[in-house]
């Protein structure tokens, strides 16, 4: 079984996008735009210039309120969505919190047919197990692919998130770890759990407790010798 990664790029121009792309995707599965890090108005110009790639990325516009850069309305939000979606990209990141709340943005992208990574964040604890399994059915509703992410204060918060894999039921890509240097190690373990990938960087960690895409490949290889 192959191990995929996916490289987390938080550029703040269109160009260093494009060139940051292109690396990483000569090392890496997949490649995250976190398409919040630049002006609204660039937008548009930095998925122009990486459509032809577009079936290897996760595009994520993650507003300030769940942990994001993204500094204009709702309103404006959820249009850029909208417009991101019709890019067709391998997977869309839409927050639970959002979908749940807008009808009318959840019927658009079902008629758009986006494949919708739905996420949720708890960047200050990791809820318990009972909540955590609820969270991840609710979201399920919109989508196969989930993404749900706690953080973690000790080694028991790290394993309840990957606890949760034993409880996805059918055929759900999920994608749960924990944040922080107790959950590290959560962020390899997924993979072996069933993680369709890991998140990684290019170096500098884009997240708390994110592995470089070089460090998580020798990670595996490692345990492949072993093996």
């Amino acid at each position: 079984m192959k191990y995929k990664t996916c490289v987390s790029i938080a550029e703040k121009t269109p160009l260093k996008v494009g060139q940051t792309a292109k690396i990483a995707l000569r090392r890496s599965d997949y490649i995250e735009v976190r398409f919040d890090f630049l002006k609204i108005n660039d937008i548009p110009k930095t998925l122009e210039l990486v459509k032809k790639d577009l079936g290897r990325i996760v595009c994520t516009l993650r507003p300030k309120s769940e942990g994001g850069q993204f500094l204009g309305s709702e309103k404006e939000r959820i249009a850029l969505i909208k417009l991101i979606a019709k890019y067709d990209p391998y997977l869309l990141d839409v927050e639970f919190n959002a979908i749940k709340k807008n009808v009318a943005l959840a019927k658009f992208l079902e008629s758009t047919k986006t494949r919708l990574l739905i996420s949720w964040h708890d960047f200050k604890k990791t809820p318990n197990a009972a909540e955590l399994k609820k969270r991840m059915v609710d979201m399920s509703r919109f989508s196969n692919f989930v993404k749900i992410v706690g953080t973690a204060k000790s080694t028991d918060d790290s394993t309840r998130m990957l606890e949760l894999y034993g409880r996805c039921e059918g055929k759900n890509n999920l994608i749960s770890f924990a944040m922080g240097d107790f959950g590290r190690i959560s962020r390899i373990l997924c993979l072996y759990l069933g993680s369709p990938y890991t998140y990684a960087s290019l170096g500098k960690a884009v997240a708390p407790g994110q592995f470089s895409v070089d460090e998580v490949k020798r990670i595996i290889n490692l345990k492949k010798i072993k093996n």
